[in-house]
């Protein structure tokens, strides 16, 4: 998504950009979505309110802005030697980014933000669409291993490993551990063995 204030150019106004993106997620995390506003956003950064009108014109386009910064980072997928190991340090990081109280206010509310800003939705989708993309090594890796059968779908691995984990966070509202990561990752690995991610398998 083309999402006005979101490219990436030096010297000042990267600084700018920054400052504001920055403020952006510090108050989503603090105050959710509906309660962000543009005016609070340049106060924080201390960029002038109609610099960040004229960039990013609403609460809906900073969000988006600010969540695209996550594809900017170096992540990169585990690489413990299984596939067993590298799907449980998938979904254990997703709960631990949950529910450490240190860590889960910017990603709760990012996904809130997603269900009342549709721009916040599609940056948040490309957000896992590149996680996605970073993932694929670890079913590459295992095919190459012979844990898995050639063609098994990577994507509907990492779906797999970490579904239950948001059906916790935000559905049945349960609670969940890196125990519960280790059960699921160990489950997928198992069912992957068995063909059951294999695409040709599926149809």
């Amino acid at each position: 998504m083309a999402t006005s204030g979101t490219r990436r150019p030096g010297g000042r106004t990267e600084r700018t950009r920054l400052a504001v993106l920055h403020a952006t997620l510090d108050l989503l995390a603090e105050r959710g979505f509906s309660e962000l506003t543009v005016d609070a956003v340049a106060e924080r950064s201390g960029v002038h309110k109609t610099t960040v009108y004229r960039r990013w014109s609403s609460a809906d386009g900073l969000v988006a802005a600010a969540l695209q910064m996550g594809a900017e980072d170096d992540w990169k997928a585990p690489d413990t030697g299984s596939l067993e190991n590298d799907l449980y340090e998938v979904a254990a990081e997703v709960v631990r980014y949950f529910t450490e109280p240190a860590l889960k206010e910017l990603p709760t509310a990012s996904v809130l933000a997603a269900f009342q800003s549709p721009p916040a939705a599609e940056a948040l989708h490309e957000f896992y669409q590149d996680r996605h993309v970073r993932m694929a090594p670890i079913t590459e890796r295992a095919v190459a291993r012979g844990e898995v059968p050639a063609g098994t779908d990577g994507d509907e691995l990492v779906r797999a490993v970490c579904g239950p984990m948001f059906y916790r966070l935000f559905l049945s509202r349960e609670g969940v551990t890196v125990a519960d990561a280790r059960v699921t990752a160990r489950a997928v690995a198992l069912a992957a063995r068995e063909a059951a991610f294999v695409r040709d398998a599926r149809d």
